[in-house]
């Protein structure tokens, strides 16, 4: 079959960016090439392989799970059924968090990235700080697994450790301390590609959503420097109260919170005040 043919069959399953996406990955051009060669006959095996992953985004199956990797703040990262499909808000906090660095001129900082996933978080950040020191945690070692593939496909260097949050972290004082955890209500309505393909390890962070946020923040100021950075993605519903917990646990400190591109709140920063 030829791509044009090819397109026109994925259409039958998916929608046309979808179609185009799936084709371009086997093919390994850029979705905008296949203009370019529409009468190009497909391989055997490609065709096949297409195929099944139609069939695999009929049956509500992420596309990303399905050709396997996402683009992340420039970067290439792998991505399967053991961890979340990185969002967009998450590119937001690692922005912010890259612009408290610079303007802090910490050119060297040291970050744990707690429940890290495939990694994007951590990952990106040594991308952009390679003189950091970096220490990506996960209970899972499924997630764990990715991670590190992540870490060896980018050639960049990092520490890896199973550990329920702070439970197996050797005492250590850090610049950073970044956190996307299960923040999802328990009887929060959500998508249903997400609530049946992703890992509800990582996703559900109990009646109010704040589980996790509560466990982390029992033990966090232990593992703090004189100056520092809290950096948690938060569900669109919990910033008041979070800021709350955090005032109760972390004395003198400072909390923002800002919002994303639906002008949500959904990123929770926490520094010394200075005032």
């Amino acid at each position: 079959m030829t791509v044009e043919e090819l397109i026109v069959y994925g259409k039958k399953y998916t929608s046309s960016t979808h179609a185009k996406m799936l084709l371009a990955t086997f093919l390994e051009v850029n979705p905008l090439e296949l203009l370019t060669i529409l009468d190009k006959v497909v391989e055997e095996d490609k065709v096949n392989l297409y195929k099944e992953s139609l069939q695999a985004l009929s049956e509500n199956r992420p596309i990303q799970y399905v050709i396997g990797h996402v683009n992340f703040y420039g970067l290439k990262f792998k991505v399967n059924e053991n961890v979340l499909i990185p969002r967009f808000e998450t590119e937001d906090l690692v922005e912010n968090i890259k612009n408290y660095l610079e303007e802090k001129n910490i050119t060297s900082p040291k970050i744990l990235d707690l429940g890290c996933g495939s990694g994007v978080i951590g990952l990106t950040l040594k991308h952009f700080f390679p003189d950091s020191l970096v220490t990506l945690v996960d209970i899972s070692e499924e997630a764990l697994e990715v991670a590190e593939a992540n870490a060896k496909t980018l050639g960049l260097d990092a520490n890896f450790l199973k550990s329920d949050w702070f439970s197996n972290v050797p005492v250590d004082k850090y610049d950073v301390i970044v956190s996307n955890p299960p923040y999802i209500m328990t009887d929060e309505e959500i998508e249903e590609i997400v609530k049946n393909n992703e890992p509800h390890l990582a996703l559900y962070g109990g009646i109010d959503g704040l589980d996790c946020y509560r466990i982390i923040l029992k033990d966090i100021n232990t593992y703090l420097k004189d100056d520092y950075l809290i950096a948690f993605e938060i569900g669109y519903l919990e910033g008041s109260a979070l800021k709350e917990l955090v005032n109760s646990t972390i004395p003198n400190s400072k909390v923002i919170i800002k919002k994303d591109l639906s002008n949500k709140d959904r990123m929770l920063f926490v520094e010394k005040n200075i005032d």
